[in-house]
């Protein structure tokens, strides 16, 4: 039998009443008392304070990290200011995802931020391929929270005006009440947010301070799923996978104009110029049969044209929504396709992604 890890936060999960379940190796909270479409709510209309701390933080360091990370990744890693962040991929040599991750610049060095699931796969990665000309470090003693929704500015206004100061993807080093962090103005819900790293010791101290705070609720998995969901961002294992490139998934931007050296750029590069064989879809679902992931999408005259890779009910819209990869051409957006659930026939619109638009502070 496995055990599973504990994050710093599982006792105050316990005592908020938290259901716990197994993810990624951790034991984590799925909701709270209140449930998931209370916190996905409160979220985007308060803010939620999420114990992502199963995540993977590494530091690259010396001078040539950048360079060095740069050789893994379709984007500008080089070009990244002090203290400037970057969503990016790893990918393989067929041009797939190993994974999406975080690089923030700090100084000489770059921290990065990975999948939990993907942690032991990324740091071999890693140790594989980055040279003896930069070291690489697990930070196995630091804790990650995210703090979501149009509230987190004033209560983090409240602690660090340097932070509140940041705009969308840039980061500073901060103390909040003589706790030192590394806080981003980021996140992964769509909502203006922040995301805190801090010593495993002070996390519950800096949890609570936080919580304690009027517009703040604890936020499990199932809220933090629909959310990005609604925002229309890919997961890892869903949208994301090492057969999909990141054309295929709807990044493209995330490719460096004139990066040619990066794995699979033959593959990503050919993509861009000419298309792809499959594309990253929102889908609005007619009926109130939730379609869920690996659900077949057929036209009107019942060819299977793709599968859905993400699904559920969306609260902000009232409605079932999904995300799926269709065969291209893909219909146009407003076209009328089909979900097969079980033994019906759901009808799904296609639509433009984010099924609600983003507030990022840019």
């Amino acid at each position: 039998m496995t055990t599973l890890n504990q994050t710093p936060l599982y006792n105050l999960h316990l005592e908020l009443g938290a259901r716990m379940v197994p993810f990624a190796g951790y034991q984590m909270p799925v909701h709270y008392r209140k449930g998931t479409l209370h916190e996905h709510r409160h979220c985007r209309n308060y803010a939620g304070f999420f114990d992502i701390s199963h995540m993977g933080q590494y530091l690259i360091l010396g001078d040539s990290a950048a360079s060095e990370l740069e050789k893994l990744t379709p984007s500008d890693i080089t070009g990244l200011a002090p203290y400037q962040q970057r969503y990016t991929v790893l990918t393989n040599d067929n041009g797939g995802i190993i994974d999406d991750i975080v690089a923030t610049r700090l100084t000489s060095w770059l921290m990065v931020i990975v999948n939990a699931a993907c942690k032991d796969k990324d740091f071999e990665h890693f140790k594989v391929h980055l040279t003896d000309r930069c070291h690489f470090k697990e930070l196995n003693d630091q804790a990650l929270f995210a703090l979501q929704g149009p509230a987190a500015i004033a209560v983090i206004q409240k602690f660090s005006t340097t932070a509140a100061g940041l705009s969308f993807m840039h980061a500073c080093e901060a103390e909040i009440h003589d706790v030192k962090c590394t806080i981003s103005r980021s996140g992964y819900t769509g909502e203006d947010g922040f995301e805190i790293s801090v010593a495993s010791e002070q996390a519950e101290r800096l949890a609570r301070l936080l919580l304690a705070q009027e517009t703040v609720e604890a936020v499990g998995l199932g809220a933090r799923d629909s959310l990005r969901l609604e925002a229309g961002l890919c997961l890892y294992g869903h949208e994301l996978d090492e057969t999909i490139t990141p054309v295929e998934a709807g990044l493209r931007w995330l490719v460096k104009k004139g990066h040619t050296t990066f794995p699979g750029a033959g593959r990503i590069l050919a993509q861009l110029r000419q298309g792809t064989e499959k594309s990253r879809v929102g889908l609005l679902v007619e009926s109130k049969i939730p379609v869920r992931e690996g659900c077949i999408i057929t036209n009107e005259t019942g060819d299977a044209i793709g599968h859905v890779t993400s699904g559920g009910f969306s609260p902000s819209l009232g409605r079932p929504i999904a995300m799926a990869m269709l065969h291209n051409p893909a219909p146009d957006a407003g076209s009328i396709l089909y979900a097969r659930v079980r033994d019906h026939q759901v009808p799904v619109t296609l639509t433009e992604l984010p099924f609600i638009p983003h507030r990022y502070k840019r």
